[in-house]
């Protein structure tokens, strides 16, 4: 068994993190397994050098050993964008420039053949990859994406939805739709399209992850079926939550671990909390 912590520094790690972190690692040492940290920072906007400090120094207090070296995505931008490219050349993907708030007023009046509950409506689908302007997002041309592909299923272990799932692409895109694969803030790929490579170059067997990722696990599946790569198994734990039972956010400081360690609270302490 092989798992990942895969954290963007862009904020201090929470409860919800810490229960991640411990479920994955102590999953993979059960099994005699390898745990990876892997640190996802291609947002260059958002990330700091002090969150990424943060994270190395609360994965150790909480006892947590990891392989070496640790994967940076940030280290590896050419060959997320050759990926893209081999999926452009395919003929998968098409330039974007809507905003969030175009989407909204195109998706306030649905076109003529784009189906109601489509993520993106469809707006700059007919442009071609040659009409790509800086600042364009690139999207997936799902339609034609699931065309190229034959049946998908993958296993799920999670408490919520264990069993061996089907991806069906009609419900791909309809519920799903052309996902941004290329973000325009810059030049580099979405987050599921380079945890996907990743998961795959660094051999994992076992995804953990909280439950809100559930449904981009159907997108995923799909991509490493297009680019031919092996499709580990899935665990989709629950969420930690506060007291009105809202999961948790970067910005919740008061459970922060570091607020926890500053106060005097012991790893075990926070196992506890988490429920391990």
């Amino acid at each position: 068994m092989i798992t990942r912590f895969a954290p963007s520094p862009t904020g201090p790690l929470h409860l919800g993190h810490a229960y991640s972190a411990l479920l994955a690692h102590d999953m993979a040492r059960a099994a005699g397994g390898a745990f990876h940290l892997r640190i996802e920072d291609t947002d260059t906007e958002r990330c700091r050098p002090e969150w990424e400090a943060l994270i190395f120094e609360d994965m150790e207090w909480l006892g947590l050993t990891w392989e070496q070296p640790v994967l940076r995505q940030s280290e590896h931008l050419d060959s997320y964008n050759a990926t893209l490219l081999r999926l452009a050349d395919r003929g998968l993907l098409y330039p974007c420039s809507c905003s969030r708030s175009a989407i909204r007023a195109a998706m306030s009046a649905p076109q003529e053949g784009v189906p109601a509950a489509e993520s993106y409506p469809g707006t700059c689908r007919p442009r071609p990859m040659s009409d790509r302007k800086p600042g364009d997002a690139l999207r997936l041309n799902m339609a034609k994406a699931v065309a190229r592909t034959g049946p998908m299923t993958f296993t799920e272990t999670g408490p919520k939805h264990a069993a061996t799932h089907r991806v069906d692409p009609d419900r791909l895109v309809a519920e799903i739709g052309d996902a941004v694969l290329g973000r325009k803030e810059i030049e580099t790929v979405s987050y599921v399209l380079a945890a996907v490579i990743d998961d795959a170059g660094q051999g994992m067997t076992d995804i953990i992850r909280g439950e809100d990722l559930w449904q981009i696990t159907f997108l995923q599946v799909l991509l490493q079926n297009l680019l031919d790569l092996p499709t580990p198994r899935y665990h989709h734990h629950v969420l930690i939550r506060d007291e009105t039972g809202k999961r948790l956010a970067k910005r919740d400081d008061a459970r922060a671990i570091r607020t926890y360690r500053d106060n005097g609270a012991s790893p075990e302490d926070i196992r506890r909390m988490v429920g391990l």
